[in-house]
């Protein structure tokens, strides 16, 4: 992983060790994928909220936008926690997957 990320990462899981903890929480590999997929729930109903195709429930515009901005948020760093725990570079593995296919230099 680059910098960035692996310490971005190793922040996440403090932050989620923690929050574990406080409400008795126990991670198995089940519960980041589960997590992860609460959150997308999550995020597409601010996005929906957001773009006037489901209820606003009394918030204003900038509101539902930092919902939904606090969604993509939520949704990265269970993407980036899963892979964490899984042990998958997610570095190495954007490089292959999709940064591979960038056009070569001229």
């Amino acid at each position: 992983m680059s910098s960035e990320l692996d310490a971005l990462t190793e922040s996440l899981e403090l932050v989620s060790q923690r929050y574990a903890r406080i409400f008795g929480i126990s991670r198995d590999p089940a519960w980041f994928l589960l997590k992860l997929h609460e959150e997308m729930g999550e995020l597409t109903q601010a996005y929906l909220a957001s773009t006037g195709q489901a209820r606003a429930k009394g918030l204003s515009a900038p509101e539902l936008r930092e919902s939904f901005e606090n969604e993509v948020a939520d949704v990265l760093a269970h993407v980036l926690l899963l892979a964490r725990h899984h042990g998958v570079d997610v570095d190495a593995v954007m490089q292959r997957k999709w940064l591979s296919r960038l056009p070569a230099p001229e």
